[in-house]
């Protein structure tokens, strides 16, 4: 298992390098040095701590088998007769929901509201990220 330097540590939570930093100066994000003097974070301990931030999937949700929820901000409504489609951005990240026009004018969906975007799928796909440019197979290693 490789090891991340802090700004690909950030893009990976999400969060600021300098965010990383204060976790690291606080303790809570355990990390050491490489052989330039940068401070590295091993890839399971970023793994244990990304785990450990993550939200509990079934907050807010009274009875769901769905674990995969992604809060954010409805950036686009476009709706018909009868289906409706909702833009969510959630982070980098942008969810396309189809539903029933309907659905979308009980939830109240405008951009600018708030949603969480629910998740359950059967199939999920999974690629192994090509290493970010200047990582020289530190992630990957």
């Amino acid at each position: 298992m490789g090891s991340f330097r802090i700004g690909e540590a950030a893009e990976l939570l999400g969060v600021s390098a300098d965010t990383v930093r204060r976790w690291i100066d606080a303790g809570r994000l355990p990390a050491g040095r490489d052989e330039h003097g940068h401070r590295v974070i091993a890839g399971v301990d970023l793994a244990a701590f990304a785990r450990g931030q993550g939200a509990d999937p079934t907050e807010g949700a009274e009875s769901s088998s769905a674990r995969n929820r992604l809060r954010g901000i409805v950036v686009n409504v476009v709706k018909d007769t009868v289906m409706a489609q909702v833009d969510i951005q959630a982070g980098p990240f942008r969810i396309v929901s189809l539903m029933s026009r309907e659905a979308a004018d009980e939830l109240d969906l405008q951009v600018g509201s708030v949603a969480v975007a629910v998740i359950k799928s059967t199939t999920v796909v999974v690629e192994r990220a090509a290493p970010a440019a200047g990582a020289r197979g530190r992630a990957g290693a």
